[in-house]
């Protein structure tokens, strides 16, 4: 028995990985096409991504299905993002600079989708988002104790300028603008010249 079902579950194993790479390239090629056109057609984001429209309707039903994916896997990535930074362990000042870059990088790359995580409709982004604020918050708990940040900053008016700053830069990013490392470095700086410690040390 063992021997006749492993060739088949191999068998599968490329079909799988195949169909999760079409999926990714259907949803890269629908953040290019809807960042220039939020009105682009089904048939638009197949030509983009080089497979039959017939291919993009066997995954995703309709358009509308295709854009709540699209929003999924960015409000994933930009977990991942905050996630691979360790907020919670890494020093706070190089925690911040990381999370900055890795979240520039998902919201430059995913301008399209990422505009749509914010407006409160999706659930998995709803939740992700409470995730990430929470370690924003914490993260900036641990900066103000190391000494990175002022002893009387107001950190819920930090954290909401630093997500202005964070905006502003993906903006800039989203339209040629700058690399994640060189807006991240910005954004710390600016951040820290507003509400860092005289002591801390200021990203060169």
């Amino acid at each position: 028995m063992t021997s006749v079902q492993q060739p088949s579950q191999q068998g599968k194993r490329p079909l799988r990985a195949d169909s999760e790479r079409t999926v990714r390239t259907i949803l890269e090629a629908a953040e290019r096409v809807f960042a220039a056109n939020p009105a682009a057609t089904m048939e638009q984001v197949a030509q983009a991504a080089g497979v039959a429209r017939t291919t993009v309707h066997r995954r995703f039903a309709t358009r509308e299905a295709l854009v709540e994916e699209l929003t999924g896997w960015a409000a994933r990535r930009f977990a991942e993002a905050v996630e691979s930074a360790r907020a919670d362990s890494t020093p706070p000042l190089v925690a911040l600079y990381q999370v900055t870059a890795n979240v520039l990088r998902v919201k430059t790359d995913w301008w399209f989708a990422m505009s749509r995580t914010a407006d409160g409709a999706h659930p998995e982004a709803v939740r992700v988002h409470a995730e990430v604020r929470d370690q924003c918050e914490r993260l900036f708990h641990r900066a103000r104790e190391a000494g990175v940040l002022r002893p009387d900053a107001d950190l819920d008016w930090t954290r909401r300028v630093y997500y202005a700053l964070i905006h502003e830069a993906a903006a800039e990013g989203a339209s040629g603008g700058g690399d994640a490392e060189a807006l991240a470095t910005r954004v710390v700086d600016t951040l820290l010249r507003g509400f860092g410690s005289p002591a801390a040390p200021v990203i060169a």
